[in-house]
């Protein structure tokens, strides 16, 4: 039986991209996978709700940014981005989703999820763990917050003709990293917010899960055969 991958996912809000994970791990859509955590920066978020309900239960995590900054004295956002780092790196997790995860993550988890810097007391990580995000937008449109609203809104003035929504590697640079997949969403001129939004969130579900599976995939240890290669030498000697 084949290890299972572990997956971390960072939540801010109702979790709907994470119940997408959450149903498919262990099936074909995302076989031989386990979600280890799911963090959040918002302690009401309903997906911690829906990891706790999960069969069997996820594990969870809260820490939220200005909680963490007043509780610690002198600490930056710096050191709250390498606090949550060192909840994650310690699953030990193949893959980081960041599925609704509403706030930018800077050099203090980056560096640390790729092994460029080591936290105090936290052992150097053997290899860089990727990091994945889901946006609202196609690539190079619409980067950080209320994609959804300034996209429908530049297609009703005229400004694009189409919309979509994308999972792309984490960088430093806001939504700016590698697609992994990329979807364009029908959007329709005249029509209320709410039914793009609708249309543009099902496709969501669909691509976050084939974008984990896409980067699971690609990281998948190399089977090594322990076995004994027997080679012949066959000499030819001249005849006289």
């Amino acid at each position: 039986m084949p290890l299972s991958q572990r997956i971390v996912v960072l939540i801010s809000g109702s979790g709907t991209n994470l119940q997408a994970l959450i149903d498919a791990q262990n099936t074909p859509r995302l076989p031989h996978t386990r979600i280890t955590l799911v963090l959040s920066n918002r302690k009401a978020a309903f997906g911690l709700t829906r990891a706790a309900n999960a069969d069997p239960p996820i594990p969870t995590a809260y820490l939220a940014l200005q909680p963490f900054l007043k509780s610690n004295q002198g600490k930056t956002r710096d050191d709250y981005d390498a606090e949550v780092a060192r909840i994650v790196v310690r699953e030990n997790p193949d893959l980081i989703v960041l599925a609704g995860w509403m706030h930018v993550l800077g050099e203090g988890f980056l560096d640390v999820v790729s092994g460029l810097r080591v936290l105090e007391g936290e052992s150097k990580l053997q290899k860089p763990i990727p990091v994945i995000n889901l946006h609202p937008a196609l690539p190079g449109a619409f980067d950080g917050v209320n994609a959804i609203e300034r996209a429908f809104e530049a297609f009703q003035n005229g400004e694009i003709d189409k919309a979509g929504v994308m999972v792309h590697r984490v960088i430093k640079e806001v939504d700016r990293g590698e697609p992994v997949i990329v979807r364009e969403v029908e959007i329709r001129k005249g029509e209320p917010i709410e039914a793009f939004e609708d249309r543009l969130h099902r496709m969501e579900w669909e691509i976050i899960v084939e974008a984990t599976k896409k980067i699971l995939d690609e990281i998948k240890p190399v089977k090594v055969c322990n076995c004994v290669l027997k080679v012949s030498i066959l000499l030819t000697i001249p005849q006289p």
